[in-house]
Order: C-alpha cells, then sequence, then structure tokens
C-alpha cells in the first residue's frame, strides 16, 4: 500500500497508474500539527489492523535527507515494527544461568524497588507515545524533506544566476567586438574618403 504526502508524491504514482492508499497534499513546504497527527494516526490505524481486515506489517517511509546545502540524500526508514536494541551486557547470562544484567541491576538499586514504574501500566503508555513517536519521525522526515527542497532550488537558481552572469560577460563582449568593428569599419571608410579626396 502507498501514502503519499505531497503533489509530487502523488502525481509522480498517479501517472504510472499505481494505486494510492491515502494522499495528502497542499502542505509539504510547511506540514502542519493536525496533518502530522492525522496521517500517523492512519498509518497507525492500518499497521494494527490484521492483514485480513487491509492491514500492513510494515510501515516504511521514504523521504530525502537533508545532509547540507549541496547535499540531498534519498532514504527508506522502517518505522513499524519497532526495532528493540538490546542493552549491552542485557541478555548475557552468569555462570549459574542468570542473567547478569539484571543481577547488577537489581544490587546497585537495592532489590526492593523495581528501576522503573509505569503509571498507567506499560501498555497505556506505549499507546499513547506510539502515536507521538509516529508523529515525531513523521514531521522529522518531512520537515527534512522541505529543507532538501528549498536547499535545491536555492541550488538551482545559484546556479542559474552564475550561468546569467557567464552569458552577460560573454554577450558584452561580443556586442563590444561587434561595435569596435563597426567603429573600425567608419574609421577606416572615413580614411579611404580622405585618401581619395586629397588624390583629386
Amino acid at each position: 500500500m502507498i501514502f503519499t504526502f505531497g503533489r509530487r508524491a502523488h502525481s509522480y504514482f498517479s501517472f504510472r497508474g499505481t494505486p494510492i492508499e491515502f494522499s495528502w497534499t497542499g502542505q509539504s513546504d510547511r506540514p502542519s500539527d493536525e496533518s502530522i497527527e492525522e496521517v500517523a494516526t492512519t498509518l497507525l490505524d492500518y499497521f494494527l489492523q490484521p492483514a485480513e481486515a487491509g492491514g500492513v506489517a510494515e510501515v516504511h517511509i521514504v523521504f530525502t535527507r537533508y545532509v547540507s546545502m549541496v547535499s540531498q540524500v534519498p532514504e527508506v526508514r522502517r518505522m513499524l515494527p519497532l526495532k528493540v536494541v538490546d542493552v549491552a551486557g542485557a541478555g548475557e547470562l552468569d555462570e549459574a544461568g542468570n542473567e547478569a544484567l539484571e543481577k547488577e541491576l537489581a544490587a546497585k538499586r537495592g532489590s526492593s524497588m523495581p528501576l522503573y514504574e509505569f503509571e498507567p501500566g506499560p501498555s497505556e503508555v506505549l499507546d499513547a507515545l506510539l502515536t507521538r513517536y509516529m508523529g515525531s519521525r513523521i514531521r522529522n522526515a518531512l520537515l527534512q524533506s522541505a529543507a532538501s527542497e528549498l536547499a535545491s532550488r536555492q541550488q538551482a537558481m545559484h546556479t542559474a544566476t552564475d550561468n546569467a552572469e557567464d552569458l552577460i560577460i560573454t554577450y558584452t563582449r561580443l556586442a563590444n567586438a561587434a561595435r569596435q568593428g563597426d567603429i573600425t569599419q567608419e574609421i577606416t571608410e572615413i580614411v579611404s574618403g580622405a585618401d581619395a579626396l586629397g588624390a583629386e
């Protein structure tokens, strides 16, 4: 399934006859909070639906990553499902077969208090944060794409200005050479006319 944000993406896939599930246009240069939240909610809804009901197994975002004024790189990032990154040392077992990191953390904090306490429960916190996480990732991608487009336009205008200045210099030289040729021809005609009159 393809979801597009912006006119260019929509027209690109429409022209090629690729079906678009949903499209947001008109705000690619300045995405609003409402549109970003709508995109995040829509993508999350499709991800949470089962495949039989039209859901998706993974969500990837394709955007232009801003590197510098002269360099913008197309990039694909997987947004969902979240990739769990192990903490260094997590999952390592000691001689007795117990998790070494858990024992070390328990010894540091004392065994009476848990490391983190979630209120409400972890699932409610995750549900609330997942939409915000999606929104921040989408905002980042859209702002980088907008910055890349502006940098690309500015670079194109700078190149066009430099080319125009080069053309002005070239055509000024050609005009000066043509004018100098006309002046030289007129002086030659005057001198040869004066010589002809003097010879009579």
